[in-house]
């Protein structure tokens, strides 16, 4: 099930590409399936006020995940460049140091959510309806996602360390055992809200426990040792430098999307839309662009191997071609989402609910919302590959421009003249102007490439040598 290092520069690319991106695929849209899963057995079994407030925790379980980004997409680059430098030491201390880093991160982050539970809820937009609800859920959830964030860094990094199928097979279970669990607790024992939470926390629980197993197995090729649990100065600085870029995006969105609830709250009900419906639709139309969205980062997640042992190993060409299939791959992905949401959007949001003027106004927004997603998949992977060759600023610029600097002000700005509809609107305009943004910059990097070292953007064999 481990990868040949010498795949990573002899192996035609296609080939190698979806040896590694097929499983990371499935293991980032199974991991999805833990919030479509609730979605439906919440909204079809506990109402349409607990799937509103689903809908409002989603923030919070972001922040709580996006410490699972900025240690486990670190780790996992940082681990790609040093096995492509054929450096194992630096890797197994990698391995040793994000261990006892998300403790420390995961730790607080969680102790401060918790302390602060009724306040932020408010501050993400629940009413007095839907406040018991998600409280419900963050009870439970919350200090369970410290198990979902050790093993969401542990199966990227498990993926770098030539493992992607196990990886792939570790969260498949995972969710097995969630879809098992949770109509078990939510309708069988009628636990409601804290059901759904348990179910998800036990399934996290079970993750962790089998990555931990591959990672001290003596069979595994870079291994978790004892002697690298500390906080290794130079590990950090390296895990966190990288890590960065993908920890904004988290937190940028969970900005967002409080603000975006907040926006629907002020402006739906001059539509006649209560905000607790508006905040429902959006759930269940954001639910579903996340599929997509989390295919594409899986794109991204089996590129970024191929592309950072090449890039360590100085094998130029390898790099460019590896991420140009990957652009392809994701546009069309991104494409088949376009296309789902215009057409279908009815049968494709009445997963959540049976209720008509619900699949309605959901429906209305997965349109809005969707309507320039073809071009997602090229402004994710152009940032994803300036995380992956090290270029952590360019990453972290990209991120924001997107999710801060361009969709903040475009929330603000289109609903004070088109009302409810200009909450929709404002996505696609900032997914037009990151990627016109994205375009100007891999422009530019590759122009300063081909000037400095223009042999060896074509002939795999050539080395960039400074």
């Amino acid at each position: 099930m481990a990868t040949n290092y010498k795949d990573f520069t002899d192996k035609k690319i296609s080939s190698l590409f979806w040896q590694y991106a097929l499983p990371a695929i499935i293991g980032t849209t199974v991991n999805t399936l833990y919030n479509i899963i609730d979605g439906i057995f919440i909204g079809h079994w506990i109402g349409r006020e607990a799937l509103s407030a689903a809908g409002l925790i989603l923030p919070v379980m972001i922040i709580a995940a996006a410490i699972g980004l900025l240690v486990g997409v670190g780790s996992a680059s940082r681990i790609s460049i040093f096995l492509g430098q054929k450096a194992q030491d630096k890797a197994e201390r990698i391995i040793g140091s994000s261990f006892v880093l998300t403790l420390v991160l995961s730790g607080i982050t969680l102790s401060i959510l918790l302390i602060f539970i009724d306040p932020l809820l408010y501050l993400v937009g629940a009413s007095e309806v839907t406040h018991n609800y998600a409280k419900q859920f963050l009870q439970i959830f919350l200090p369970g996602s410290l198990f979902l964030t050790l093993s969401f860094n542990y199966a990227n990094m498990m993926r770098a360390c030539g493992y992607p199928l196990k990886a792939m097979l570790i969260i498949l279970s995972t969710v097995i055992a969630n879809i098992i669990l949770a109509p078990i607790f939510i309708k069988v024992f009628d636990w409601g809200m804290r059901g759904a939470a348990l179910a998800t926390t036990l399934a996290m629980m079970l993750s962790f426990i089998l990555v931990m197993i591959h990672f001290t197995s003596k069979k595994s090729q870079v291994r978790l040792r004892l002697k690298n649990l500390r906080l290794d100065k130079e590990s950090i600085i390296g895990i966190l430098s990288i890590g960065m870029s993908p920890f904004a995006m988290q937190v940028a969105t969970s900005v967002v999307v409080i603000f975006i609830n907040w926006q629907l709250n002020h402006y739906a009900p001059l539509s006649h839309i209560s905000g607790d419906d508006a905040i429902a639709a959006f759930s269940n139309a954001n639910r579903l662009i996340t599929f997509f969205v989390m295919i594409v980062i899986g794109i991204n997640q089996g590129m970024q191997p191929i592309i950072g042992y090449n890039y360590g190993a100085q094998n130029y060409a390898r790099v460019k071609e590896t991420f140009f299939y990957a652009i392809k791959v994701a546009t069309i992905v991104t494409g088949v989402g376009f296309l789902l949401a215009m057409f279908i959007p009815n049968l494709l949001v009445s997963a959540f609910t049976a209720e008509q003027d619900m699949i309605n106004l959901s429906s209305t927004a997965l349109r809005y919302i969707t309507l320039l997603f073809i071009l997602i998949g090229f402004q994710m992977v152009a940032t994803s590959f300036f995380q992956c060759i090290g270029m952590a600023k360019i990453s972290i610029i990209l991120s924001l421009s997107r999710q801060v600097l361009i969709l903040l002000p475009t929330l603000y700005i289109l609903p004070q003249f088109l009302g409810l509809d200009g909450v929709w609107l404002a996505p696609p305009v900032s997914d037009l102007l990151a990627s016109v943004f994205a375009y100007l910059m891999l422009h530019w990097y590759f122009n300063s490439i081909k000037n400095r070292h223009g042999h060896v953007l074509t002939d795999p064999k050539q080395k960039i040598n400074d």
